[in-house]
């Protein structure tokens, strides 16, 4: 086998390839033409990526000799240091797709030396505690055999810990906004120095209302670096924060925007508002279902659902934002190795979560934003392995369900199970009410309490501002979280 030492060029093992990568390292588009469908296997191996000999042992080791498309793509176009606008559906590997390559671009180049610490050198942003654990997991279980350091720090958790590692300095530095910008104002971490940014799952951060956030991010690093927007989904809104973001990115898209996977079946099952967490049950019984995801749409939800599936029998935990991180750790500890049978999550808590070979998701509630319909069947069917969405839909929910299919284009197959039939004279009830708060909102408050209080303890916040301004930033941040409930 041939592996490209370390010191190799970014493009030297695509520049021979005659299936035409050399190509899409410098437009984003492959020689032949057509996308590839998001699991079809790429004749092009790890070897031929460009990759360093230390990270062909990591991937080696992992037991992978074939990238996915969106690896094969990805690769070889952040390699070649310019920007880059990704979109993959969830599942696709992504996250290698940008992990190995940024890797391999810090380890070719001596770090910046520092009188006081080792600088940040790359920086990825993701919007859930549980994706940035993830991500950096998988930063170092592919750089196990490189001299670069790493590190996640995200909410839920002290600040003690992570601000003694960020003061020790690390190459790589894995956040969730608010608890970056918790340890900006508090000055345990520089971000001048970064040479890569990394804006991971960008379309739930712009749904949860971070960009402003993003925005005071982007602000204190230095204007020289490359870019990598990496998305689970190509809206609109996406491309205008890539337009602003991004300098002449290419563009990679591996299938077709707003698409689901193929290899999952989807099924909707009709159901009387007050049956469904009967019918819920029986299908973990009557399939013998050993591994379930269930959504539901708010946390309040997610522990009635528990508790009704515990007294049917079934082992059930809730994975939702009310949770300590000791709590959403455990739980999800304990569904995968199959302690519980099923995890009942909202979808702001269960982004990131990743489990090898998860045979069914459930939609106990449907989406009423229809993007996070292909977010949450994403969680199976990972990888090309085959998996099941169903969802309960009782009268309330018909719209949702319109939305969605118009979004991913298809229909949905209705299915009525015995026993579990709707009743036609049932009226719909309106779901949401003024005073309903989603997850995300809460979460974004709790957020700027935080920052109000780092502002209210010097006076000025870290760029200067008074506390006034500050206030004024706060109102306009509210105005941002209004529009995102209002979408809601």
């Amino acid at each position: 086998m041939h592996l490209c030492g370390p010191c190799s060029s970014p493009l030297a093992a695509v520049d021979s390839d005659p299936l035409g990568f050399s190509r899409l390292a410098v437009t984003g588009r492959p020689a032949w033409g057509e996308w590839l469908d998001t699991h079809t296997k790429v004749a092009m191996p790890f070897t031929k990526l460009g990759l360093s000999g230390a990270l062909l042992r990591a991937v080696a080791d992992q037991g992978y000799t074939i990238p996915t498309p969106i690896q094969a793509r990805a690769i070889p176009a952040v390699l070649a240091g310019g920007d880059l606008l990704a979109g993959a559906q969830t599942g696709t590997g992504k996250t290698a797709g940008f992990v190995l390559p940024m890797l391999q671009r810090l380890s070719t180049k001596p770090s910046p030396h520092s009188a006081t610490r080792k600088p940040v050198r790359a920086l990825i942003v993701t919007p859930t505690r549980e994706l940035a654990a993830q991500v950096e997991a998988s930063v170092r279980t592919y750089g196990r055999h490189l001299k670069l350091t790493s590190t996640a720090v995200f909410g839920g958790v002290g600040l003690g810990p992570q601000t003694s590692q960020l003061r020790r300095g690390v190459d790589i530095l894995v956040a969730t906004p608010g608890r970056l910008l918790d340890h900006l104002h508090q000055r345990n971490v520089d971000l001048s120095r970064v040479e890569i940014l990394v804006l991971d799952e960008a379309d739930r951060m712009l749904d949860m209302g971070f960009l402003p956030d993003i925005k005071r991010i982007l602000a204190l690093l230095p204007r020289e670096r490359q870019n990598l927007l990496f998305s689970a989904t190509f809206s609109d809104e996406i491309k205008a924060l890539a337009d602003k973001l991004l300098n002449r990115p290419q563009t990679i898209e591996v299938a077709p925007r707003n698409s689901t996977v193929e290899a999952i079946a989807q099924r909707v099952h009709p159901v009387r508002r007050d049956q469904k967490s009967r019918l819920l049950a029986w299908l973990i019984g009557h399939h013998n279902w050993r591994q379930v995801l269930v959504f539901t749409r708010t946390k309040h939800g997610a522990d009635k659902v528990v508790r009704s599936l515990q007294g049917d029998g079934i082992g059930a935990v809730a994975l939702h934002g009310n949770k300590s991180q000791g709590q959403r750790t455990k739980a999800l500890a304990e569904f995968k190795r199959g302690s519980v049978e099923v995890l009942v999550a909202t979808d702001i808590a269960a982004r990131g979560i990743d489990i090898d070979q998860l045979p069914h998701v459930v939609n106990y509630d449907l989406p009423n934003v229809p993007h996070d319909y292909v977010h949450r069947i994403g969680r199976t069917g990972r990888a090309g392995a085959d998996g099941e969405a169903i969802s309960l839909m009782c009268v309330d929910e018909y719209a949702f369900l319109r939305d969605i299919e118009r979004l991913i284009k298809r229909e949905i197959r209705r299915e009525v199970i015995p026993g579990f039939e709707p009743d036609p004279n049932e009226t719909p009830q309106k779901i949401f009410s003024k005073r309903s708060r989603p997850e995300a909102q809460g979460q974004r408050q709790s957020t700027d309490r935080r920052k109000r209080g780092a502002h209210s303890q010097n006076g000025r916040g870290s760029n200067g501002s008074t506390k006034r301004s500050s206030h004024k930033q706060g109102k306009k941040r509210g105005s941002d979280h209004a529009r995102w409930v209002a979408a809601r």
